[in-house]
């Protein structure tokens, strides 16, 4: 079912980067949790960005079981239904490893709902380093912070670009 999603948005990491030749694949899911005009997103209180919700897709797991864990770990929450798939975004960039010539992530979007009460977040230790905690933000406040930082010209994390393009989307065509 993801791997047919409409695409949102195709976003290159560096000038120039290859889309094709030996290709080195990572998979992620990201929950769009909607309250009103009020996303449930990941706030990082050292970098300032808002993140969704979501995470790598571990090998040999369902996406939707993946989508069920990130939130836990990274919000507390408890997802209790799965509506919809909303889109994907694709990012290439150059591989780490020597024998590939592309690096592809692609971020599979669902619109979820989850259990109104936060539990305990389980963050990995760079998710701690980074203070992410789980925020109601109104959505024009996030796409405004976001872009902020990315007018900045400060080094933000890679995924800045990619939340902020996807925010801009949700707002024109899920809030009303």
């Amino acid at each position: 079912m993801a791997k047919n999603m409409r695409l949102l948005a195709e976003i290159d990491r560096h000038p120039n980067v290859p889309h094709e030749g030996k290709t080195v694949c990572r998979e992620a899911v990201r929950a769009i949790i909607l309250r009103g005009r009020d996303l449930l997103m990941v706030h990082s209180s050292v970098i300032g960005d808002y993140k969704f919700p979501g995470g790598g897709v571990q090998e040999d797991e369902e996406q939707l079981c993946a989508l069920t864990r990130e939130v836990a770990e990274e919000c507390g929450g408890r997802v209790t239904s799965t509506l919809e798939p909303f889109g994907k975004v694709q990012e290439y960039d150059y591989p780490i490893e020597k024998e590939f010539t592309t690096f592809c992530m692609t971020s599979y979007y669902y619109v979820c709902e989850i259990d109104p009460v936060l539990g305990v977040q389980q963050l990995d230790d760079y998710e701690a380093r980074l203070g992410f905690l789980p925020e109601w933000v109104n959505i024009d406040a996030a796409i405004e912070n976001n872009l902020a930082l990315l007018a900045s010209g400060k080094n933000t994390e890679r995924w800045v670009e990619r939340e902020t393009r996807v925010l801009e989307i949700v707002r024109d065509e899920l809030i009303h």
